[in-house]
């Protein structure tokens, strides 16, 4: 692998799904799983995530090609997609989940409702997508699915390590917090919607970063 790029990967993987966003997610879970349940979520997501990555990230070429899907469409559909999360996020909507204040919370449960933010984490994917079709080359797709569970790794570390602290974490801070990085995932959202508008070649769109 390619130091530079695996870092410059590495970097942005972190930025969509790093520990920051991760953690607030299993902060959720920790109020109502005991240490054992979250630890056991945890890495069931975690492999699960691993394996979306990895099946995606390999084939992404191909499933662009299958699906007539231009990259474009691609952060268009993932900015909304991720805009409407963060905006439930905002309301204290948990959108995709039923589960969260289960009398008797268990594994099946936790991981339900890791599925949107984390497991199939429409930045993440997206990202993951754009990455590896970016090049026609079996190498570039396996230093970017290799940048995306080494994301994976340190956040399923971090939340094994955190464990006890994120139970201990009253939960109005919880619900305090995930209203704030849904208003900062909401920008997000609304950034690579602009990006892909942008490269469709909307008049008027002009996007700095």
């Amino acid at each position: 692998m390619n130091a530079f790029t695996f870092s410059a990967a590495y970097i942005a993987f972190f930025s969509v799904v790093g520990p920051p966003k991760v953690l607030l997610a299993f902060g959720g879970l920790a109020q109502v799983h005991d240490d054992r349940q979250l630890r056991n979520i945890a890495l069931v997501s975690s492999g699960a995530a691993v394996l979306v990555g990895l099946v995606t990230g390999i084939t992404a070429p191909w499933l662009l090609n299958v699906f007539h899907i231009s990259t474009p469409a691609l952060q268009l559909a993932g900015g909304f997609i991720f805009f409407i999360y963060a905006v439930g996020l905002v309301l204290g909507l948990h959108l995709g989940s039923d589960t969260a204040h289960q009398d008797a919370p268990d594994l099946v449960s936790g991981v339900r409702e890791l599925l949107m933010p984390y497991i199939v984490s429409p930045l993440a994917m997206t990202a993951v997508l754009i990455e590896a079709a970016g090049r026609d080359s079996f190498t570039w797709r396996s230093t970017v699915v290799g940048a995306y569970v080494a994301v994976i790794a340190l956040d399923l570390v971090c939340v094994l390590l955190l464990t006890r602290i994120l139970r201990r974490t009253h939960h109005a801070m919880i619900e305090l917090l995930g209203r704030l990085l849904g208003l900062l995932l909401a920008a997000v959202g609304v950034d690579l919607i602009l990006d892909g508008l942008y490269d469709l070649g909307v008049p008027g769109i002009e996007v700095r970063h």
